[in-house]
């Protein structure tokens, strides 16, 4: 029964991929990269658009990690896990970066509300890109974990990608999923290019999807919004 109200909320989702503008469109296509027992990781989870997916699409027997660090989202996602009953999910509030320890994050706020979507570390940012949009935010504390320890911390189940400053990656299967690349990396002064160039020195491919199936490309272009790197 717990499995099944999972497997609901998660076709619902895929379902509304193409009718909703909320749901992106690659949502209906995890399927390919999520096979029954996956182990995933949702970093930036919010409300869980890339958790109850991969965790219907895991199973029982598999694992998602989901990784919020606002107080309010992060109390939605364990909510919405207990009223599932999900047990593969583990919701954890901190956010990813290179080193362990405590870090501010921006949140924008518009017409009193917070945009959860937009929030970043504040640490190492060069002002606050294109987020000056907004005339007012907040300072949220949150934990920081690398992607190291929460695969330390995780036991048995641990997420099949492992990231450290000079370690590869060791698996033999293994998919990262990144949005608004642009926009996100402009308040660090990086270029998307220079994430490309990083993460292909790490073996991966980055993919964009058109209405029908993935092609491989070689740079980043602002009309797509997500992007598939594959190992």
């Amino acid at each position: 029964m717990r499995a099944r109200r999972t497997a609901a909320v998660g076709a619902a989702l895929r379902w509304s991929a193409h009718r909703f503008p909320f749901v992106s469109d690659e949502v209906a296509a995890l399927r390919a990269f999520v096979p029954a027992g996956s182990v995933c990781v949702d970093a930036g989870a919010e409300y869980g658009l890339y958790t109850w997916v991969p965790a219907a699409l895991a199973g029982p027997s598999g694992r998602v990690h989901s990784v919020e660090p606002l107080p309010g989202p992060c109390h939605r996602l364990r909510v919405t896990g207990r009223l599932l009953g999900a047990r593969n999910v583990t919701v954890r509030r901190a956010t990813l970066g290179d080193r362990c320890g405590r870090g501010r994050l921006s949140l924008p706020v518009r017409r009193g509300l917070p945009v959860h979507g937009r929030a970043h570390l504040a640490d190492g940012a060069r002002g606050p890109g294109p987020d000056a949009e907004f005339r007012a935010s907040r300072t949220v504390e949150a934990p920081v974990r690398t992607l190291d320890q929460l695969a330390h911390d995780s036991g048995p189940q641990r997420p099949g990608l492992r990231q450290g400053r000079r370690r590869r990656h060791r698996t033999r299967r293994a998919e990262g999923w990144f949005g608004h690349l642009r926009r996100h990396l402009a308040k660090y002064g990086v270029e998307p290019g220079e994430v490309l160039g990083r993460l292909r020195d790490f073996g991966y491919q980055p993919h964009r999807r058109p209405r029908e199936g993935w092609v491989p490309v070689t740079h980043v272009t602002d009309d797509c919004r997500n992007y598939l790197f594959t190992a």
